[in-house]
């Protein structure tokens, strides 16, 4: 397929990379052009601008770190709204707001290109290796479209349903979910350290019993070994995915209590000076809280 790729951080390089080894013809663009620089060498297209990554594709994929920046990527002069071939679909595959995909998906709509939803799930190292999952939301045909460029990424696929927010959704509050097991195995770790019980023993008990799982194993061993700068996701970009899921629980009623918690743990480490490191260390404020450190 003829596919542009813009946002090239450590998830868009990797999936790009893997767009480009299962030969599809491909275009690439990143303000900082220093990011796009190895994908030449291995044969794409490198764009001086919007314009020039959305010309004669079929789907111009985002992998963007904020809000702010996907909405001026979309919108300003000479960006994807302006530039898109009619029909041509946009892949969303940074995780962002609510309301905004609803507003970014209008804006596409009056254009007469198309918006959809194809989140991911998993940490950078399993981008490299083509192990992503992707949960798709949009009209069912143009999502299967899609599949060619998603089995050269991934190795599962989820579709949420017929519109782009039924993706969003279920993005959003799979992170939530995490964050709170982070907190959990976190605080597990802590009551037993206290105890005198070493952190991996118990971060076996978890991973070869009931929570035989990726979650639990990937980050129980993070934090059993306190191996904060063993970095999936920031504080920061942590923290930024949290508050859109309070976005979009506050937006239709829906308490999350149990975020309350980590979120808060979070802040602490954004105030310690934490924010670069993997969003797993607010199991360590626990620890500071516990009096282990």
């Amino acid at each position: 397929m003829k596919v542009g790729v813009v946002g090239l951080g450590r998830m868009g390089h990797a999936m790009a990379t893997r767009l480009l080894a299962a030969g599809h013809d491909l275009i690439v663009y990143d303000p900082f052009p220093a990011a796009a620089v190895s994908l030449g060498e291995k044969g794409a297209r490198v764009a001086k601008d919007l314009a020039e990554v959305c010309e004669g594709r079929e789907v111009v994929m985002t992998v963007l770190p904020t809000d702010a920046i996907f909405e001026d990527v979309v919108t300003k002069p000479g960006g994807l709204a302006d530039s898109l071939p009619k029909g041509v679909i946009h892949m969303v595959s940074g995780t962002h707001g609510l309301p905004l995909v609803q507003r970014m998906a209008k804006v596409h709509a009056d254009a007469g290109s198309v918006l959809i939803v194809a989140n991911l799930l998993g940490r950078p190292e399993r981008a490299v290796s083509g192990e992503l999952g992707f949960i798709t939301g949009g009209p069912k045909d143009l999502c299967d479209k899609l599949q060619p460029l998603l089995d050269a990424m991934g190795s599962s696929f989820i579709y949420a349903g017929a519109t782009p927010e039924a993706a969003v959704v279920c993005k959003l509050a799979n992170s939530f979910v995490l964050g709170c097991a982070i907190e959990a195995i976190g605080e597990g770790i802590a009551l037993t350290r206290k105890y005198g019980v070493d952190a991996d023993v118990f971060h076996h008990v978890l991973s070869d019993g009931l929570f035989n799982c990726v979650a639990y194993k990937m980050y129980g061993d993070v934090i059993s070994k306190e191996d904060w700068g063993r970095v999936g996701a920031t504080v920061t970009i942590g923290l930024k995915d949290t508050n859109l899921a309070f976005e979009a629980a506050e937006h239709n009623g829906v308490p999350l209590p149990a975020g309350e918690v980590y979120r808060e743990h979070l802040h602490a480490c954004q105030a310690a000076g934490e924010s670069d490191l993997d969003w797993s260390v607010m199991a360590r404020e626990q620890f500071r809280r516990s009096g282990l450190e």
